[in-house]
């Protein structure tokens, strides 16, 4: 047996026959079997250049955006534009021309007030000053403590020695406050609750009802009271109280415990029915 190679069962493709012609044959290089196709673009096609074309930017919701699904929304829901919102100060509305306009101007067109109660309280913190320190420390030819003393021990007082302290310092003190316009409504409590004492006192040495014997005690108890009432003013060291301008129950309340104060001094110190005698 002769050995034979293995004939396959696909068919040989048949050889083709070289052309003969008058010319050389060239290279299998020079003539290529096929050719690449070039593919043009179509003159006014779109051809996306930019990255927003693109579409590679995710979509970012604007700024006050619902970020809920559009499925969700109802679909008769109405589309509004959304503004952003900012926090700003909230500044309230200019108050009407008419809106307590007249109010707050009077409060400062007092004209001549403030002058009148300055003099006011000079008039009344000087005449309790001077008492005062006549009886405390014997200055304008005044009796000094000891014959103060003696005085009201001899008109009925009793315990001497303390109402004369509680009438020297009342004066004194009450009667410097009063000028300086300091603590005006207690300051004008204490000289109306002595001299509301020194009016008991005189009434009872003539009874009867007698206004000339207690007419000095019954103007400077009135204007005392006034000052209560009316507060010192503005050329005070009260000025920037609520007292000193515009005094309302604080300055009734005052005026009440003065008054008191004075009837509780009188039971306890002396005693008596000043419109029928303090001696009977």
């Amino acid at each position: 047996m002769t050995d034979k190679p293995n004939e396959s069962s696909e068919p040989t493709p048949p050889r083709t026959q070289p052309v003969v012609s008058g010319q050389a044959a060239p290279s299998p290089y020079d003539s290529p079997t096929g050719e690449i196709p070039v593919v043009k673009s179509g003159v006014g096609e779109n051809v996306p250049r930019t990255e927003d074309e693109l579409g590679l930017d995710p979509e970012v919701p604007g700024v006050g955006e619902r970020t809920e699904p559009i499925a969700n929304r109802p679909a008769e829901e109405p589309t509004e534009p959304v503004t952003p919102a900012y926090a700003f100060a909230s500044i309230p509305p200019a108050p009407a021309a008419g809106e307590g306009g007249l109010r707050r101007r009077g409060d400062y067109r007092r004209g001549t007030l403030d002058l009148g109660l300055l003099a006011l309280r000079l008039v009344v913190g000087l005449t309790f000053l001077y008492h005062g320190l006549q009886k405390l420390a014997g200055w304008f030819h005044g009796p000094g403590l000891d014959q103060t003393r003696a005085m009201l021990e001899q008109g009925g007082w009793k315990h001497g020695e303390l109402s004369t302290a509680m009438l020297s310092v009342a004066e004194v003190g009450g009667g410097a406050l009063i000028v300086l316009g300091l603590a005006t409504p207690l300051a004008a409590g204490a000289v109306l609750a002595s001299i509301t004492d020194a009016w008991l006192w005189k009434q009872g040495m003539a009874p009867g009802f007698q206004y000339k014997p207690v007419e000095l005690e019954s103007i400077l108890a009135g204007l005392a009271a006034t000052l209560i009432l009316t507060g010192p003013g503005r050329l005070a060291f009260d000025r920037n109280r609520g007292w000193a301008t515009r005094p309302m129950w604080g300055s009734v309340t005052a005026l009440v415990l003065a008054l008191i104060a004075a009837t509780v001094s009188w039971i306890y110190l002396h005693g008596g029915n000043p419109f029928t005698g303090i001696f009977d």
